[in-house]
């Protein structure tokens, strides 16, 4: 999931990047409003945490500009604690709302929960074979074993599933996962693969990752891999 912050204080943006990161999410940011609207309006975002005190456009315009054209989820983030503050951001069109300084596991939570409501029909939970992923929950089990996987790895599985018999190729992972979209001659992906069919496939298992060469990667139930 890709989320967009637009926070003017350094400190913040970095510790949220961090944070996000360490969860799984890929993060954009921008540090005024009006960068902040053009990325809003332009990327594909899954969320936006915006600060409503931002320089050359502030937080309550950029949102009432972007909801006459999208309905991203909007999670806003204030320093001031007043009815009249939350008001006037929820007013125009934020989803939630955290007054500074808050909580990171309470964001996180806040963040799920809009993301929930915003997806609406769209699919949360996935199933092949025995794997059962929950793309909200970030929590992925094979019959009644839980993998323990690191962020980059349910990011990988996530996006796999999503996609389910579909070959994905390592261009494509490298962008959606990693957010890197030039050749990098990086073996992060065969790294990142590797790894996570050892957690994934057990011995006696029905194989589910399979490497395609000169393709990509595929995730389906099979007795043997790919060629």
């Amino acid at each position: 999931m890709k989320i967009l912050i637009v926070e003017d204080e350094s400190k913040t943006i970095h510790y949220l990047r961090r944070g996000l990161g360490e969860q799984g999410y890929s993060v954009d940011y921008a540090a005024d409003g009006e960068d902040g609207l053009h990325l809003a309006q332009t990327g594909d975002y899954d969320a936006i945490i915006l600060d409503v005190m931002l320089p050359r456009l502030d937080g309550v315009s950029l949102l009432a500009a972007l909801r006459a054209e999208r309905d991203t989820p909007v999670i806003m983030l204030t320093a001031r604690d007043s009815v009249d503050d939350r008001l006037r951001g929820l007013g125009a069109g934020a989803d939630d709302y955290l007054v500074k300084p808050f909580s990171f596991l309470e964001l996180v939570a806040r963040l799920q929960a809009v993301l929930r409501r915003g997806r609406g029909q769209e699919v949360t939970q996935v199933r092949i074979a025995d794997l059962h992923v929950d793309l909200i929950a970030r929590r992925a089990t094979r019959g009644r074993r839980r993998l323990n996987l690191t962020a980059k790895e349910f990011a990988l599985l996530a996006l796999l599933a999503r996609r389910q018999s579909q070959i994905i190729s390592k261009t494509v992972i490298t962008e959606l996962v990693w957010d890197i979209n030039f050749d990098t001659n990086t073996n992060v992906v065969e790294v990142a693969v590797k790894r996570l069919r050892a957690k994934l496939d057990g011995a006696g298992e029905v194989k589910l990752l399979h490497t395609v060469r000169g393709m990509g990667y595929v995730l389906e139930p099979r007795e043997e891999a790919a060629a």
